[in-house]
């Protein structure tokens, strides 16, 4: 876990089954937990202590195991027929060389085992190959049977959440003027074109929040702390503002090249400002067009789940400008994020399908996905780590 993550980006615990768990601490990503299994006891009766010989002891590790049959669903599904077979070991020739993957051969085994034994043999090689690489499932429909795969960027439930307070500090601090500058080339690329959401747009997630704290915090009875309560509001609502007027100036972007060029490294902080918008730059410049949204799953991807719109935590939601990642009203909004994460059941993330039927194969691939969301936790961890006097 990176120092990131322990610190500015947010992290919930959420599980792609039907049933919510527990919330996990902000600090630290979840861990799947080892399944316990249950082993028969061995009998005493008729057991005689065996050793093998020590030149043999290595012998079972350049062993090949096949897999024992579980069949999946959609193997049990399909009908035995040579039909079936036939359009199986067609779709499966497609993905093999779509993905680069010479299969294993099991048309010698019998049916369904043959199949369940190409999808198991072409699942391990695609992982170990592809690192987007999700899942892949057979699909049978009244014409033919065919293979679906899957590939997802894991965001490991992160709240990316990029705090804007520091680049406003940072802008009236003297000697970080030029790294403010030429984040705001960085923040006005991820707001223009990477089209991620700012917290005053009142269609955002985080307007909405905003607005709810607001409420129950005018609702309170008057102490000093609700007092403090509403100047930090206030402060994050201005700031907000403020900022967000220099974001919508395109300036920045037609700046971005020159700012770039004559930027100065003196320190480690500077050296990161400077790396972090090189690969913004380069992101704008080989993806122009290219939003953080291009590849979020749509509902139609699932048409046996009538409930996907009230199950799923979408993509905006966990993706955003936020006024900042330290104080009372962040934590506040964490934990009302987290007790309304918890009751999803889906969490929606990029995705690309790629249907092995004979029609022409999607052809994307996760690339930009993979840089971008790296590029916003490099940009979070830098602008939680400024302090008005450096690092």
């Amino acid at each position: 876990m990176n120092y990131a993550t322990q610190h500015h980006i947010g992290s919930y615990q959420h599980t792609r089954t039907e049933t919510a768990t527990a919330v996990a601490p902000t600090v630290g990503r979840v861990r799947q937990l080892a399944t316990k299994t249950k082993g028969r006891k061995p009998s005493a009766k008729g057991q005689t202590e065996i050793r093998t010989d020590s030149n043999v002891t290595n012998g079972i590790l350049k062993c090949t195991f096949l897999p024992k049959l579980k069949t999946a669903q959609s193997v049990q599904a399909c009908k035995g027929t040579a039909k079936t077979e036939r359009d199986f070991y067609k779709s499966l020739s497609k993905l093999a060389e779509h993905y680069g993957i010479e299969p294993m051969q099991t048309k010698d085994f019998g049916f369904p085992y043959n199949i369940a034994l190409g999808m198991w043999d072409m699942e391990a090689k695609v992982n170990r190959t592809n690192i987007n690489w999700d899942s892949f499932k057979l699909v049978q429909d009244s014409k033919k049977t065919f293979l679906v795969s899957e590939e997802r960027y894991n965001t490991g439930t992160t709240l990316y959440y990029i705090p804007i307070v520091p680049l406003f500090r940072m802008l009236h601090d003297k000697g970080r003027k030029h790294n403010a500058h030429l984040l705001l080339s960085v923040c006005s690329y991820l707001y223009h074109i990477a089209d991620i959401p700012y917290y005053r747009q009142q269609d955002s997630y985080l307007y909405w929040l905003y607005e709810t704290h607001k409420d129950w915090v005018e609702q309170d009875e008057e102490t000093e702390e609700t007092e403090c309560y509403r100047n930090e509001i206030k402060r994050a609502e201005w700031i907000g503002d403020n900022i967000e007027q220099k974001l919508f100036n395109r300036i920045n972007l037609t700046l971005f090249e020159q700012r770039l060029s004559q930027f100065k490294s003196r320190d480690t902080f500077d050296r990161e400002c400077w790396q972090v918008a090189c690969n913004a730059y380069a992101l704008y410049t080989e993806y122009p067009n290219a939003t953080i949204f291009r590849n979020a799953p749509m509902p139609e991807q699932d048409p046996y789940n009538d409930d996907y719109d009230n199950e799923a935590i979408t993509m905006e939601k966990y993706i955003s400008f936020i006024a900042d990642t330290k104080g009372w009203l962040y934590e506040s909004l964490k934990d009302s994020i987290n007790n309304e994460f918890n009751e999803y059941g889906i969490l929606e993330e990029p995705t690309i399908c790629k249907s092995f039927d004979g029609s022409e194969i999607t052809q994307g691939n996760l690339d930009f996905e993979n840089r971008l969301f790296a590029l916003l936790d490099d940009l979070c961890t830098l602008l939680y780590d400024y302090k008005t006097t450096g690092k």
